[in-house]
């Protein structure tokens, strides 16, 4: 069942909230210890979640399209009474006393949230091994990546342990995952939904977003999700999306699609290549017209989200200094032994080398050289964006190179690893939305997404250019086998 399946059956008495919750405990009990998806669990809290949101709908209550849907929280977003530790020794058994605004509006919803997901650790990663709770193994293939940083997530849905789950996206961090794990997502325009509650990493890039079966789960938990908060400054969406779901969506005739000829040239993988072009003649045969175009500055984009996101994590992780919360060296004397000792035990290596990069293009003489420089290309990427949407409706590529790799092939080659983000990045530094979409196989089996890329606040035009293309074709249905759903 896809999440609105599930919901329509609760709603109509065919299954109970009870009995859908304990059919997703016991496919985690089942398959979890192979997946490593999950890192928390509140069992008890779940049921008696479960027993109220069943009395609501006994009553009649209309909550929402998703009432009664169980749901899997990335493990940086705020949830009361949950340790929420962002796969982190640094927050290990840090319980929030609050809930981040995506999660009252679950709970508003009628949904009942599951369980807390595996991620890289503070979400710097693109492969979830970063993390101090172990990777998360790819459903498909238990030896390989599930994508990262939101890999619990897509690969809890993948494997049938959840039928949806909320992501956090930087610079690709649910669309790459949807893509090795072959199922859907859609990272939202900037300030489409409140970041209030969830743990910064780059609070200029940060944005949750939705992992699901297919592109409608992902817009109706998107219509929850969504709107202003007046506690986040930069949440400029007055009211939630609506996206009129029932609504059959025919063809795409009129649609302008721009495809990146310089996306396909080198570095990315045949197969790749080939699922990503056959997708687009797919668009192209159910009405839409496709023109390439050369992306600009593709050169700098990685370079401009490093020293961005880096520089804005030295920043957000300095609060971490072993004083307030978090983890505290016990051998540690003297102040400056507390910093530097929990600090250096406390975080992994990829955040210390993140923290490092940031502090450097942020110091006395290089802020100029790097930040500045950064923060210009920055504004040149979405003004190139903007024009781009003068001729395009939506821009559509590739969303890794490659399809998922080997655990422990690149982890410890940062610049490889960083390379992979090379299509992912400039949508987060324009603030765009983008929907990832599986659009086929490798011949190892291996899933292969491809991304759609609007303009601010288009996601409905991206949605209903993701259902058309759905409604035709069947990638989406596939799931990995050998899993006990």
């Amino acid at each position: 069942m896809t999440a609105l399946e599930l919901a329509e059956a609760i709603k109509s008495k065919k299954i109970s909230v009870q009995d859908a919750v304990s059919k997703y405990l016991s496919a985690i009990e089942v398959n979890d210890e192979k997946i490593n998806a999950f890192t928390t669990l509140p069992k008890d809290k779940i049921h008696l979640r479960a027993k109220e949101v069943q009395s609501k709908i006994n009553a009649g209550s209309d909550i929402s399209s998703l009432a009664g849907v169980p749901i899997a929280v990335k493990d940086n977003i705020s949830t009361e009474g949950t340790e929420t530790a962002c796969a982190s020794k640094m927050l290990s058994g840090y319980i929030p006393v609050y809930n981040a605004a995506v999660i009252e509006k679950l709970e508003q919803a009628g949904m009942i949230v599951i369980g807390k997901t595996n991620m890289d650790e503070f979400a710097m990663g693109g492969s979830s091994e970063t993390g101090a709770f172990g990777a998360v193994c790819n459903p498909w293939d238990l030896s390989r990546v599930a994508g990262g940083s939101s890999g619990g997530s897509a690969a809890a849905v993948a494997s049938g342990e959840a039928p949806i789950a909320l992501g956090s996206d930087t610079g690709g961090s649910i669309r790459q995952p949807c893509s090795f794990c072959g199922v859907s997502g859609i990272k939202p325009t900037y300030g489409a939904v409140s970041r209030y509650g969830l743990i910064a990493y780059a609070s200029s890039l940060d944005q949750i977003g939705t992992i699901g079966y297919d592109i409608k789960d992902c817009a109706a938990l998107l219509e929850i999700i969504s709107g202003t908060d007046e506690r986040d400054s930069t949440s400029i969406l007055k009211e939630p999306f609506a996206f009129n779901l029932k609504k059959e969506c025919a063809n795409l005739n009129g649609i302008k699609i721009g495809l990146p000829k310089n996306y396909f040239e080198s570095g990315i993988d045949n197969d790749v290549r080939t699922a990503v072009l056959s997708a687009a003649k797919d668009l192209e045969s159910l009405g839409a017209s496709i023109e390439e175009f050369d992306m600009p500055f593709m050169d700098y984009m990685i370079p401009a989200y490093y020293i961005i996101a880096c520089a804005e994590a030295s920043s957000n992780l300095s609060r971490y200094d072993g004083l307030k919360y978090g983890f505290r060296n016990k051998d540690a004397k003297i102040l400056s032994d507390v910093y530097r000792m929990s600090r250096s035990d406390g975080f992994g290596l990829e955040v210390k080398r993140r923290i490092m990069l940031g502090s450097f293009v942020l110091s006395s003489g290089y802020y100029d050289a790097y930040y500045k420089k950064a923060l210009q290309t920055r504004a040149l990427i979405k003004d190139a964006y903007n024009k781009l949407f003068e001729k395009f409706n939506i821009i559509l590529s590739p969303v890794a190179p490659t399809a998922a790799y080997k655990r422990g092939e690149n982890v410890d080659d940062p610049i490889k690893m960083y390379m992979g983000d090379i299509y992912t990045v400039s949508i987060n530094l324009a603030g765009l939305p983008a929907v990832s979409l599986p659009c086929g196989l490798d011949p190892q089996r291996l899933p292969i997404g491809f991304q759609l890329i609007g303009s601010a606040f288009s996601e409905k035009k991206l949605i209903d250019t993701a259902r058309v293309y759905q409604q035709h074709t069947t990638h989406h249905l596939t799931r990995p086998g050998g899993f006990d759903a």
